[in-house]
């Protein structure tokens, strides 16, 4: 299923246009995003080609992929997670505020936003990846949610994110229904990650309509010098 391998179903498909690959193994352009994608039964040349692709000393992100890779790569991170869908989507609470699209433009306060808020990886480019929500207060960038990885079908929702002096207003929901609608809208799907131990969000979430699909596992690797 194509959620079983959304970064190479991603790579593949709607973000083929992002995709640098070598052989059977592809990784995202270094502005856009870290990760990477294997087959589900890689060998070691998929091996070999990733690390040519990455570079003595790179960094692969292999996201929720449970492949493991050599003994001499050096494991960086691993973090236990969630994939979840959305289901019979329960409508954000009105906050009062106006939810504007970001683009290019938005940029340097997405980044500003993530460097207090760390949601997590994003990059000068992820912004092109799918639509990206906010809401500005003051003239400031308050709140986002975006669309990331995009396996036919499907959409993530992810860098939902908000400052921290702009949290208890209910606007990561906001963001998050929206987007959701959105995607139901043309025909498609809503999923998102999320590590196993942020209960605030889990709990966001569920509230919001959606369900866990399946345990997953975050790794990344530094690749032999």
């Amino acid at each position: 299923m194509n959620l079983d391998d959304p970064v190479g179903a991603s790579l593949r498909g709607a973000h083929a246009a992002f995709a640098v690959g070598t052989g059977r193994v592809l990784r995202y352009d270094a502005g856009v995003a870290s990760f990477a994608a294997v087959p589900v039964d890689p060998t070691p040349a998929d091996w070999a080609d990733l690390a040519a692709l990455l570079g003595p000393g790179g960094f692969a992100d292999l996201f929720s992929s449970p492949a493991t890779p050599p003994a001499d790569w050096e494991p960086v991170f691993t973090l236990p997670g969630l994939q979840l869908v959305a289901g019979s989507l329960v409508g954000a609470a009105d906050a009062g505020v106006e939810v504007v699209e970001l683009g290019a433009g938005d940029v340097p306060d997405m980044l500003a936003l993530v460097d207090r808020s760390r949601p997590g990886p994003f990059w000068p480019r992820t912004h092109e990846m799918g639509t990206y929500l906010g809401v500005r207060d003051g003239g400031g960038l308050v709140a986002m949610a975006g669309e990331r990885l995009r396996p036919p079908g499907w959409s993530e929702i992810s860098a939902v994110t908000t400052a921290p002096q702009a949290r208890g207003r209910g606007l990561a929901g906001l963001l998050v229904t929206e987007l959701a609608r959105r995607i139901r809208a043309r025909g498609e799907e809503a999923f998102l990650h999320v590590a196993a131990d942020n209960a605030p969000a889990i709990r966001l979430y569920d509230a919001l309509g959606f369900g866990v699909r399946r345990e997953v596992t975050f790794r990344g690797f530094r690749v032999p010098r």
